[in-house]
C-alpha cells in the first residue's frame, strides 16, 4: 500500500464514507487535534513512569483512535462498521482519577504547569485535550456518539490533570501554587 495517494494535493481529504471535504473542515480540525493529543499521550507514555499509568495511557490511546474514527465518519453514506466508545470507558477514567487522588494532598490553589519534563508533557496533553473538546462542540450533535465523545474528552482532561499531579509526586518534583498578585 502506498502512503501517498495524491488525492489531497488540492487541499481536500476523504471522510469515512467517501465524502471529500476541505482539510480545514471543522470535522478534520477536531479529529486532527485528537491525533495530536494521542501523539502527546504517547510522549508521556514513553517517559519513565509507573506501569499502571503506562497501561492506562495505552488504553487511552486506543480510545482516542476510536474517537478519531467516529469523528471522521461521514455518517449518511458510511456503510463501514466502526468501533464505539462506551460509558465504561468514562468510568475507567473516573476510577483511575479517584485512585490517584487518594495518594495526593488536597489542592488549595491552582498550580503552575511544570516541575519535571514528564509532567510538562502531560500538561501539554491536557491542554490539547481541552482544545479537542472545544472543537468537537462545534460539530453537529448528530455526530455518532457526540455526547459520549464530549463526556470522554472532559473526563480525560480531568484524568490528565490528576496524572500531572500524581507524576509530580512520583517523580519527587515540586508543585508550585499560583499566587495571584492583588
Amino acid at each position: 500500500m502506498k502512503i501517498y495517494t495524491k488525492k489531497g494535493d488540492k487541499g481536500t481529504t476523504q471522510l469515512i464514507g467517501g465524502k471529500r471535504v476541505p482539510k480545514n473542515n471543522s470535522r478534520i480540525e477536531a479529529y486532527g487535534t485528537i491525533d495530536e493529543l494521542n501523539s502527546y499521550i504517547g510522549l508521556v507514555r514513553d517517559q519513565d513512569i509507573d506501569q499502571q499509568s503506562f497501561d492506562m495511557l495505552v488504553e487511552t490511546q486506543d480510545r482516542l483512535f476510536t474517537i478519531g474514527a467516529l469523528l471522521a465518519n461521514d455518517g449518511a453514506s458510511n456503510k463501514m462498521k466502526l468501533p464505539l466508545i462506551d460509558e465504561k470507558d468514562i468510568q475507567l477514567l473516573e476510577k483511575e482519577i479517584d485512585k490517584m487522588n487518594e495518594e495526593l494532598t488536597e489542592m488549595k490553589s491552582f498550580i503552575l504547569p511544570g516541575g519535571h519534563t514528564t509532567v510538562s508533557y502531560c500538561h501539554i496533553a491536557r491542554c490539547i485535550c481541552r482544545r479537542a473538546e472545544r472543537l468537537v462542540i462545534d460539530l453537529p450533535e448528530t455526530t455518532l456518539q457526540f455526547d459520549l465523545i464530549l463526556k470522554y474528552l472532559n473526563r480525560l482532561s480531568d484524568y490528565l490533570f490528576v496524572l500531572c499531579r500524581f507524576l509530580t509526586k512520583k517523580l519527587n518534583a515540586k508543585e508550585i501554587p499560583w499566587t495571584p498578585r492583588m
